[in-house]
């Protein structure tokens, strides 16, 4: 578990290759770092499948959507994927005017969001491109 002034994050290995971030409080300029950093670190560690579970977010702004973006970006060169969860209606709202729920899939709970990944055939063990 990571603490941040506005952040606490959470982990769960529902499966192998795959890791639900829970994100906790305000995602901004102060916490979306530590968000980034812990959702790159579970993808180094073998977990390129990522769903972050946004229902506990209180605030989300333009920091934490690019780094969202960022996360989906560094997953996906890692032959994996990035799926949002549970967002509340703000956070919704946000995803949406913004067009970030069209670049990322989002899906109303975390576990319809691990139902709905799919770990290609012929996907390299190792998450790590030389």
């Amino acid at each position: 578990m990571t603490h941040n002034p506005t952040i606490v994050l959470t982990v769960r290995h529902p499966a192998d290759s795959i890791a639900v971030l829970e994100v906790t409080g305000e995602i901004d300029v102060d916490s979306a770092p530590a968000l980034r950093s812990s959702a790159m670190e579970l993808i180094r560690q073998g977990a390129p499948h990522l769903v972050l579970d946004l229902a506990p977010v209180e605030f989300c702004d333009s920091s934490g959507l690019n780094t969202m973006i960022g996360i989906l970006r560094y997953a996906k060169d890692r032959y994996g994927s990035l799926s949002l969860a549970g967002a509340p209606s703000h956070l919704a709202r946000l995803l949406d005017i913004t067009g970030v729920d069209h670049l990322i899939p989002t899906y109303p709970t975390a576990a319809e969001a691990l139902a709905r990944i799919v770990v290609p055939e012929g996907a390299p063990a190792e998450t790590e491109r030389p």
